[in-house]
């Protein structure tokens, strides 16, 4: 898996950003301003151009295009260098309707795969109170991990929906439909179940030394995966999958699968949710995040683009500094904003930092 950095962006009519040049550093990027001022904007035209998407949920052409555009379309430009500091240009044009890519002024039918992990400071409550938050947070890194899990997740999801709009009618008639289905659906289950295993039992030992090389501490931080079939084969989960039709049909829907199941964050052996503070919720996650990057270099030798959006919150001075301490160490290209004028001291510290000032959507220094 290759290995890319931006060093340049420039976009056009993407939400308050102006028509502006930035660069970055090809490791520590500061960008520091007043909240509403676009900080996050940076971080996010930049998820755009490598995934296509948001970080934000439910975020569409529409909510990216700045008010004052004269032409509803983006414009993004960019300069990434590969792993061997091979500069090259990245650009896109984005409508409502698509969003075309260009690879050194030439149009390229596939988007280069740009690998981006964003860190936000909401995201550790979500991880912490809902399911919902912790399977999608699984399933997003893992896919960016593996490519054959992303695909049988999405084949999963494709046959759910059909099997619930099935059930959603008269399932009578559709019941050998039904049965049909229940061989393939205990197949993608049991894959999809064994690499979330995999994949969290390879997180472990990285957790541990990350939370340790971040706060000087030393804990024992495990996620457990809470699933009825962690240990069932492909025909023991078929059978089950039969014996619950009836219960599907009476209730219009799939009741269990993958898609049901759960993650347990443990500190030091308790649920981190009911037992730890925000503080120590907040410590969790990070040494989560940045485990995940660890393995990703142990699995690839290479590092993600890592993008963190004023982290500060419920951590205190101390942990703010070993945080700075841990980045300058690090050898990933990072962007981290922020607005806290304290944890902003401890990043203007940092020797050789590229420091980004933005102000009403403008670069006002850099």
């Amino acid at each position: 898996m290759k290995n890319y950095k931006i060093t340049k962006l420039q976009v056009q009519n993407f939400r308050n950003l102006a028509n502006q040049l930035i660069q970055f550093s090809p490791k520590i990027n500061c960008i520091l301003g007043e909240n509403g001022n676009g900080k996050t904007n940076i971080l996010e035209a930049i998820q755009v151009i490598s995934s296509k998407k948001s970080f934000r949920k439910n975020q569409s052409f529409p909510q990216f295009l700045s008010v004052d555009c004269e032409k509803p379309e983006i414009i993004f430009s960019s300069v990434f260098i590969d792993f061997e500091e091979n500069p090259f240009s990245y650009s896109s044009k984005m409508t409502a309707e698509e969003m075309a890519f260009y690879q050194n002024g030439k149009p390229i039918k596939k988007r280069i795969d740009i690998k981006t992990v964003f860190i936000n400071p909401f995201d550790s409550y979500g991880f912490h109170t809902n399911s919902s938050d912790r399977r999608e947070w699984i399933d997003r890194y893992l896919s960016l991990l593996d490519e054959h899990y992303k695909k049988t997740l999405s084949r999963y999801q494709t046959l759910l929906k059909f099997r619930n709009t099935l059930l959603s009618k008269k399932p009578p008639k559709y019941i050998e439909q039904l049965k049909a289905t229940i061989e393939d659906f205990a197949v993608l289950s049991f894959e999809i179940t064994q690499k979330r295993l995999q994949f969290l039992n390879e997180m472990a030992p990285f957790m541990n030394q990350t939370f340790k090389e971040l706060f000087l501490e030393v804990h024992d931080l495990h996620i457990n995966l809470d699933s009825r079939i962690g240990s069932m084969s492909p025909k023991d989960i078929a059978l089950m999958y039969a014996n619950q039709l009836e219960k599907d049909i009476e209730r219009s829907m799939t009741s269990y699968g993958p898609h049901k199941d759960d993650y347990v964050l443990l500190f030091d052996g308790f649920n981190s949710f009911d037992f730890c503070s925000l503080g120590q919720q907040k410590m969790s996650y990070l040494s989560l995040l940045f485990a995940y990057i660890e393995l990703f270099r142990y699995k690839y030798s290479s590092y993600p683009i890592v993008l963190i959006d004023d982290v500060s919150g419920e951590l205190d001075q101390h942990r703010w500094r070993r945080l700075v301490e841990y980045l300058e160490k690090s050898q990933f290209q990072v962007l981290v904003t922020t607005a806290n004028e304290k944890f902003k001291e401890e990043l203007e510290r940092i020797e050789g930092a590229n420091k980004i000032h933005i102000k009403n959507g403008s670069i006002i220094s850099q």
